[in-house]
């Protein structure tokens, strides 16, 4: 079930994301899951080594990890997801799952599919783990630190693009810190990703909730979005892809584990509740807030029913996907400018204190 969104990155780049799963007609029923790798080219020689010796460490990479990914499919699609822990866990993106609460999970080495059941979904930051009922011979994933990732480094995306079972691909940490978002669609939570990690490595239909991986057999993400290029009628836009950070993984899969959902979201939020206000010539011209939370920043800054926020931090904020990817950047505690259009016509500028948004 392949799903397009829009990319929105704080940088302006003309690309649309599209989420990476993929229709459950791409493999036929009862065709085997033999792993299946592919690699975009690289070059001749590794630092400091000849080209057997990066074969090797490809090769070694791959037969550590693959185990550790599975294929997992609902009544209307199929991804990915990596297997979190000996208990049975497995991490994947809310897309994934969507709206489910059962599914059929099938290993990368095959054997008959085995059924799981949803754990919790994170939907703010399109992540969710899911259980096996029998987690005999499941292999966990080691997962690395994110926050040491330099951009050039050697990653492979491995997954199920199209169906095609224990697929892997190569490229390189292209980007770091980028901030992306999905819209808002049936099974698809609209997610605006933080610290989202840009690769080469090919990401298509089918690799969500799967791993993105370097040299030393770590998990250092979760592939999520693929671009397309809406100059090119959607086709794709190679060498464009988001992973959500391992070290955001971790944390929020660890929180679903331990107390059956996530606490603290670590997303910092104004207090209220909002829509984008349209113009009288039908663009977007600013957010309108529907009500203000009690107690909340947002109220003991002033802000009321019926202002439009037009800025925060002196960046605009159009629509709510923009004031999303604008609050995404800050945390709760940090004091923000936000710009007001007040019904009177008065533009004044208030400094709020931020809170923690909340899953709800």
């Amino acid at each position: 079930m392949e799903r397009l969104a829009h990319l929105a990155l704080l940088a302006a780049v003309a690309v649309t994301l599209g989420g990476c799963s993929a229709d459950i007609g791409a493999r036929p029923a009862g065709s085997p899951a033999n792993p299946a790798a592919t690699a975009s080219p690289v070059s001749p020689a590794a630092p400091g080594g000849e080209p057997a010796a990066l074969e090797a460490a490809y090769e070694k990479v791959i037969g550590d990890v693959l185990p550790s990914i599975v294929q997992i499919n609902t009544r209307t699609g199929l991804g990915s997801g990596v297997v979190y822990d000996t208990a049975g866990h497995i991490v994947t993106n809310a897309h994934v799952i969507g709206e489910a609460e059962q599914f059929e999970v099938t290993l990368a080495s095959g054997g008959a599919p085995r059924p799981a059941r949803l754990v919790e979904a994170f939907e703010l930051g399109d992540l969710a783990v899911i259980k096996v009922d029998d987690p005999t011979g499941l292999t966990p994933a080691k997962f690395g630190d994110s926050g040491k990732l330099r951009v050039g480094q050697i990653v492979l995306a491995m997954g199920n693009p199209l169906g095609l079972s224990g697929s892997v691909t190569n490229g390189i940490v292209s980007a770091l810190g980028r901030t992306v978002s999905e819209p808002q669609t049936q099974g698809s939570p609209g997610a605006t990703i933080t610290n989202a990690v840009q690769t080469s490595a090919a990401i298509n239909p089918g690799n969500s909730g799967g791993a993105l991986v370097n040299l030393a057999g770590e998990v250092i993400g979760i592939p999520t979005l693929a671009a397309t290029n809406p100059e090119l009628g959607g086709g794709a836009a190679p060498g464009i892809g988001f992973a959500i950070p391992s070290n955001t993984v971790t944390d929020i899969a660890g929180q679903i584990i331990k107390g059956g959902k996530v606490v603290n979201t670590r997303r910092a939020a104004l207090g209220v509740s909002v829509q984008t206000v349209v113009g009288g010539r039908g663009g977007a011209v600013g957010v309108g807030v529907m009500r203000v939370t009690e107690g909340g920043g947002a109220e003991r800054a002033g802000i009321e029913p019926g202002d439009v926020i037009v800025s925060v931090n002196g960046t605009e904020t159009p629509t709510t996907q923009a004031l999303s990817e604008v609050l995404a950047t800050l945390k709760p505690g940090d004091e923000a400018k936000v710009g007001l259009l007040r019904p009177d016509g008065s533009t004044p500028t208030v400094a709020v204190t931020l809170g923690e948004l909340s899953e709800e």
